[in-house]
């Protein structure tokens, strides 16, 4: 049986999520909460970081290279493409979301977030224990901290991810001009990874100022996300 540790929240851990649902692979989900989740990834890795994929004894971390297993033990669906010379596009696009969208959407969003508790908190409580929303009040004034120290977020990094994201809503305007798809004429990792990235932007929610004035004046950018939700999402 595969398993996967996440957080509910993470648009990384919703790259797998999205992988599993696009194979129909049956899964059991384990729900973790920032802050302690270390208890638990500790028992496979010495990195906290999730997602986390257990298969048959096998322990494989990080988005990509998760795909990637599930596309060798599964190859139903496949989401890299067969071709040698797609295939090195296609890993090369996910590199390019993982850092230049992904990180990005990251620091925006929590620099705003971070703020607003009343909200944060229940997006990291979802699906956790019954305790978790208690247990995250309680932590979260070094939750804050840490966080920020760890993904250095702050006024300075903020504006610096927003010109990285513009470049990046930039470039996939550019490729999407010629194809829908980013890779071979059909559906791939690499188109699964940039709209799973930028999904905490397509977010049917409300966000507090200034994150949800930023979302709204790149709507036209982001709508190939929608289109990808809509259409492959399964």
């Amino acid at each position: 049986m595969l398993s996967l540790y996440q957080f509910p929240h993470s648009h990384y851990c919703e790259k797998v999520r999205w992988a599993l649902a696009y194979k129909k692979l049956a899964h059991n989900v384990i729900n973790l909460l920032p802050g302690v989740h270390s208890l638990t990834t500790r028992k496979f890795s010495s990195s906290s970081s999730l997602p986390i994929l257990l298969h048959d004894g096998q322990v494989v971390q990080n988005s990509a290279d998760i795909i990637s297993y599930l596309d060798e033990h599964f190859p139903d669906q496949m989401l890299t493409p067969s071709n040698a010379a797609d295939k090195q596009v296609a890993l090369a696009w996910e590199a390019f979301a993982d850092k230049s969208i992904g990180i990005p959407v990251r620091i925006l969003c929590y620099h705003t977030l971070l703020q607003h508790p009343d909200l944060l908190i229940p997006m990291m409580a979802e699906k956790g224990p019954w305790y978790s929303r208690f247990l995250l009040k309680l932590m979260y004034p070094k939750l804050d901290i840490k966080m920020r120290e760890l993904m250095g977020i702050n006024e300075a990094s903020a504006q610096t991810a927003l010109i990285e994201l513009d470049a990046a809503l930039a470039k996939l305007t550019q490729a999407h001009t010629a194809s829908r798809f980013l890779v071979g004429g059909q559906f791939s990792r690499a188109d699964l990874s940039v709209a799973a990235l930028l999904s905490p932007l397509c977010k049917t929610i409300t966000y507090p100022e200034p994150l949800n004035t930023l979302i709204s004046q790149r709507s036209n950018a982001l709508a190939f996300v929608y289109d990808d939700y809509r259409d492959y999402r399964l």
